[in-house]
């Protein structure tokens, strides 16, 4: 006879429907995307660097799917929503965060910046989870986002790559301390990502 926790925890598992297994997998590419930014620093090996910044729109790929994986078998449910909102926050936010730290914005100014930013997405998809069913009360479905999404990261992320591999991140001096401009795309992004009067259509 199984125990009451071992009971629960099978209960748990035959709520994972196939669409949370692409959220996982966005969420297993933005864990790894960070350990690959590690690896960069350990190693100075761009490649590994490049593999990280790789990896995000991969779980991109996979964030796009298990929309329409949910939607094509009829199975959304809260606990996709909440599964998929936890991936979005390790790929689009903390993940394009260190990889950005690991490229060379590390500065005491880059540093905010870019905890701005990862904050600026968590605030993102705590609001949207939060009023999705008001906004989607009158067609049943959301029809269009508050701010901009946090996948849009793979922007500010893809020009970070650019300046890396150029060789030039664009450092001036502030007060004394060295800031790099690339870090700005990167708070043009959270500001975008919290911003309440920006309504994008959502498909």
């Amino acid at each position: 006879m199984s125990e009451p926790g071992q009971r629960k925890h099978f209960s748990m598992i035959r709520y994972f429907h196939l669409a949370d297994l692409f959220t996982m997998a966005n969420g297993f590419c933005g864990v790894t995307a960070l350990f690959e930014a590690m690896k960069y620093l350990a190693s100075q090996d761009r490649r590994h660097l490049y593999l990280a910044a790789l990896l995000i729109p991969v779980a991109l790929v996979f964030d796009i799917l298990d929309g329409r994986i949910a939607r094509w078998r009829h199975n959304a449910s809260p606990m996709g929503r909440e599964l998929d909102s936890l991936a979005d926050v390790i790929s689009f936010g903390v993940a394009p965060a260190g990889i950005a730290f690991a490229a060379g914005l590390d500065s005491i100014f880059d540093q905010i910046l870019l905890i701005y930013f990862a904050g600026c997405g968590l605030s993102r998809l705590a609001r949207y989870n939060v009023t999705a069913e008001d906004l989607s009360a009158q067609t049943g479905k959301v029809t269009y986002f508050e701010g901009t999404p946090i996948p849009t990261s793979v922007v500010p992320l893809g020009l970070l790559m650019l300046a890396f591999y150029r060789g030039n991140l664009y450092p001036v001096r502030l007060f004394g301390v060295e800031l790099h401009l690339v870090a700005l795309f990167f708070f043009l992004s959270g500001c975008l990502m919290i911003s309440k009067t920006l309504r994008i259509p959502k498909p």
